[in-house]
């Protein structure tokens, strides 16, 4: 065990934890509603924050970063099934490559797009800050659906 495990790694694992509670309360029907104009599906939202920690524990095992892979499954956008099968096994390799981290990797720096470069600790404090951004945006799509939204969901983003 590193020191990101002991003291931060809960920070990722509890919004994962309320990131797949409430893509479990949303159903099938659900993910194809679309707010209009350039927005997205609520299914291909779901599928981009899958995308886009996949692009971290990539980032996490070569140290160079890229946004460019998409799961293209068939269904992923339509199916919280498949959806939340994904987000576990994305949240089991991430946990595995944070895990199996020594303290000296901690001190690697993962290069980004544009050139920027940030130590694992902060690449992950980067990753924590997508996920919040992700959801600030289903909590509107969700304002916009009339549904209700978990409580855990209400007092940490509003």
């Amino acid at each position: 065990m590193n020191s990101y495990m002991d003291s931060k790694w809960s920070w990722i694992e509890g919004t994962h934890g309320m990131r797949n509670g409430l893509v479990a309360t949303l159903s099938d029907a659900d993910l194809t509603f679309c707010p209009g104009g350039q927005t997205m599906t609520l299914g291909a939202l779901c599928r981009e924050i899958g995308d886009i920690e996949n692009s971290y524990i990539e980032s996490l095992k070569n140290f160079k970063q890229s946004f460019s892979d998409r799961n293209t499954e068939a269904g992923m956008e339509t199916s919280t099934t498949k959806l939340l099968e994904w987000y576990k096994k994305l949240d089991d390799e991430m946990k595995d490559v944070v895990s199996a981290m020594a303290e000296a990797d901690l001190k690697k720096e993962v290069e980004r797009p544009g050139g920027f470069k940030a130590p694992i600790d902060i690449q992950l404090d980067i990753y924590l800050q997508a996920l919040l951004i992700f959801f600030g945006k289903i909590t509107i799509y969700l304002k916009i659906m009339n549904k209700p939204m978990d409580k855990t969901i209400q007092e940490y983003i509003g």
